[in-house]
């Protein structure tokens, strides 16, 4: 069954939101590439805050704390891939090129990262 690893992202406290986004978009998403096989990931994804009042509005009619700067979503076919891929030298040495290089942009201190098993829902067809 495959699983996802989930990065709930804050940026840095010294990083606009668009120097952020431009940052996590140009360069990390291009030292992911380089790495993907290496850490055995079956997909990417970056989901970038949408700038705005919308989301403002959404996050205080739920009462809810202040939003993520984006997440960042990475599947892998299952959890023996994940856990084989990191346990190898090779798999070490990725892990820490991107973390030294997501460093630069993102606050890992207020940034949640957790493994989940994707359930998804079948909808009725809209007529």
């Amino acid at each position: 069954m495959a699983v996802k690893m989930v990065f709930c992202l804050r940026r840095l406290p010294a990083l606009s939101a668009e120097e952020f986004s431009r940052y996590w978009r140009e360069e990390h998403a291009e030292l992911f590439r380089r790495y993907a096989a290496t850490l055995g990931v079956r997909r990417y994804t970056q989901s970038h805050c949408v700038p705005g009042r919308m989301n403002d509005a959404l996050r205080q009619h739920r009462g809810g704390p202040e939003a993520f700067d984006g997440v960042a979503e990475v599947w892998y076919d299952d959890l023996a891939t994940l856990l084989a891929a990191i346990s190898s030298d090779e798999g070490r040495a990725a892990g820490e090129a991107l973390i030294k290089d997501e460093l630069q942009f993102i606050d890992h201190a207020a940034s949640p990262i957790f493994i989940t098993d994707e359930v998804e829902i079948d909808l009725p067809s809209g007529g």
